[in-house]
């Protein structure tokens, strides 16, 4: 009990005095979080609303496929992409394993099939609404797209932070595409798990309460986005 005690405190102590070590980790992980994100939305929010609003054949069992991936095993997405990145594989000459870009592009793959699945409900869901309408101003199929998306900002941010929280917490992935090389490709998640097993919990605990921080952080900034749609549609 008192090991455990001094832990906590420790792990206080790296998160009043920005510890160095512990900072360098989390900044490392934001980045490469964040770059997924944006990724996984450049690709995930054009993708889904063409699903939305497009009829061609095979779009049903792409929605299912992409429903599925929502779902991907990080260690299988982890395993596919070692194999490309690995030297005897395709993209081996670009020299990407255990790299941040290489956990960059796993986080991605894991982030973007949620953002499109998401897009994709929400715009079909927004294009049955007002179908007469932009039927009536000539708006159909791929014309739709721009104005959809505008329409449905606040929930496309939405999705977006889910995408977030799913990269945030992955482990699986990164640590086989990345190798949680120390100052290299060592983020939260791994840190964690490393420390961990090694018995140094207040590292650990510093970067387990600064992921419950975000978190938090991600699930108020859902809720207050969630409101201001809301008051802003009875504007």
């Amino acid at each position: 009990m008192q090991e455990l005690q001094s832990a906590f405190w420790e792990a206080g102590r790296l998160l009043l005095t920005f510890d160095s070590d512990l900072t360098e980790i989390v900044s490392l992980s934001l980045r490469v979080t964040l770059s997924a994100v944006v990724i996984g939305c450049l690709i995930g929010f054009p993708f889904g609303a063409f699903l939305a609003v497009a009829r061609f054949p095979g779009r049903t069992a792409i929605v299912v496929v992409v429903n599925a991936f929502m779902g991907l095993p990080p260690v299988v997405a982890g395993l596919f992409l070692y194999l490309l990145l690995s030297r005897s594989g395709p993209l081996g000459p670009l020299g990407l394993l255990y790299t941040p870009t290489a956990m960059i592009i796993a986080q991605a793959v894991l982030v973007t099939p949620i953002v499109t699945a998401m897009t994709r409900q929400v715009i079909e869901d927004l294009y049955q609404e007002y179908d007469e309408q932009f039927r009536s101003m000539g708006l159909t199929g791929a014309r739709a797209v721009p104005s959809l998306l505008w329409d449905a900002r606040y929930s496309l941010i939405t999705a977006a932070l889910a995408g977030f929280g799913r990269a945030a917490a992955e482990v699986g992935a990164v640590l086989i595409v990345g190798g949680n090389i120390n100052h290299v490709t060592r983020v939260m998640t791994t840190t964690i798990a490393l420390e961990t097993s090694r018995g140094n919990l207040a590292l650990a605990l510093g970067l387990g309460l600064v992921l419950i921080t975000l978190s938090l952080l991600i699930n108020a900034a859902v809720m207050s986005l969630r409101g201001s749609a809301k008051r802003m549609a009875y504007v």
